[in-house]
């Protein structure tokens, strides 16, 4: 089964945004810093409690957001949301963003990532930014 989650993308107030829908809307906040992630040793001080990856998460769906630091990626109004894709198999995400983002530009080739998934992303040929993780379990 595939999941669809829109991602949200944030110039350093992704925390004080998840708090307030949290506030709104209920549900589980989960932060992650980026001090807290291999990239740290690499990032100035005032970015460490920039977060890397937040979800609020309720019983019907999941925001997830982010602190973008990533100069390629300025936000502008419209650029700000992403489509996330969560997969269930390496075949189906494989097979999924081949068909998906053929015609558009890869940005980030399917790779395995340090916090144990398989992720990627592009834009397609319609101008859409996606993102595709697929988290293995942790007995694999």
């Amino acid at each position: 089964m595939i999941h669809l989650s829109p991602y949200l993308f944030f110039s350093g107030n992704c925390r004080e945004v998840l708090a307030f829908y949290q506030s709104c809307l209920g549900g589980e906040l989960d932060l992650q810093r980026f001090g807290d992630s291999p990239a740290a040793a690499h990032m100035p001080a005032e970015a460490q409690e920039n977060i890397m990856h937040g979800t609020l998460t309720t019983k019907d769906y999941i925001i997830m957001a982010v602190d973008t630091g990533v100069p390629r990626a300025s936000l502008t109004l419209g650029n700000t949301v992403r489509m996330s894709l969560h997969f269930d198999n390496d075949a189906e995400i494989e097979a999924t963003f081949a068909r998906l983002s053929e015609g558009g530009q890869v940005i980030d080739p399917l790779a395995d990532m340090f916090w144990g998934g398989k992720f990627g992303t592009f834009t397609d040929r319609f101008g859409i930014n996606w993102l595709f993780n697929f988290q293995r379990p942790a007995d694999e």
